[in-house]
């Protein structure tokens, strides 16, 4: 068995996303296959629980729009130039022993988390992009800034595509991750019903202090 969140838009002010963890039988293995029986999983015991109109947002998404919304998916626009979401987070990753690395921002999702992963440059110490620093704390303040800035010119599309009251990733364990692009895409469409989607998305300051209640 295992135990996975799924995330909601919030309609209460006082945060951007409401969350609930629901208990299911994993299927364990790195097939493809198997994710997906994860993700069923997950969904049924969620609906058990009234819990209607759920999207996986992964590569591993059996809708298209989830695929779509995945950060392997997306990209966002640094200096002019579009660059795969993912890979600008890595890029922008400062360790005790080096960093930020803006070359990473040309590679795939795939290679740039590789070349990360390889380098032993001890502690990551914050996020350094287009010039300014960016904390670690809120922990996934600047990974979900990124996947939001991602998105900010497509809210009409957004507006009338997506149709889902609950939001997965099968790839998070909260247990041994802090990003996750379900609980992103749920504070999105947060901001955007609050109005407050530009000032976040502009802002990094003013976003941080929007998700230090959750």
């Amino acid at each position: 068995m295992a135990t996975r969140p799924v995330f909601f838009p919030s309609s209460d002010s006082s945060q951007l996303v409401h969350e609930r963890s629901f208990e299911f039988p994993w299927a364990s293995g790195f097939a493809e296959v198997q994710k997906k029986k994860n993700i069923h999983a997950l969904h049924s015991a969620a609906r058990e629980k009234g819990v209607q109109n759920i999207l996986e947002i992964s590569s591993k998404s059996s809708e298209e729009l989830g695929r779509k919304l995945s950060a392997f998916s997306l990209k966002i626009d640094i200096g002019g130039r579009k660059y795969p979401l993912e890979s600008v987070y890595q890029g922008s990753k400062v360790f005790e022993q080096g960093g930020p690395f803006k070359e990473v921002f040309e590679l795939s999702p795939r290679e740039a988390k590789r070349f990360i992963r390889e380098r032993n440059l001890g502690k990551l110490v914050g996020f350094e992009l287009d010039g300014k620093s960016y904390p670690l704390s809120p922990m996934n303040a600047f990974y979900d800034w990124l996947y939001i800035r991602s998105l900010k010119d497509h809210a009409d599309w957004i507006d009338r595509k997506v149709h889902y009251d609950a939001f997965t990733d099968i790839e998070f364990n909260p247990a041994k991750q802090v990003n996750c692009q379900a609980r992103a895409f749920a504070e999105y469409l947060t901001l955007l019903r609050q109005s407050k989607l530009l000032e976040a998305a502009e802002d990094f300051s003013a976003f941080a202090k929007m998700i230090q209640t959750i």
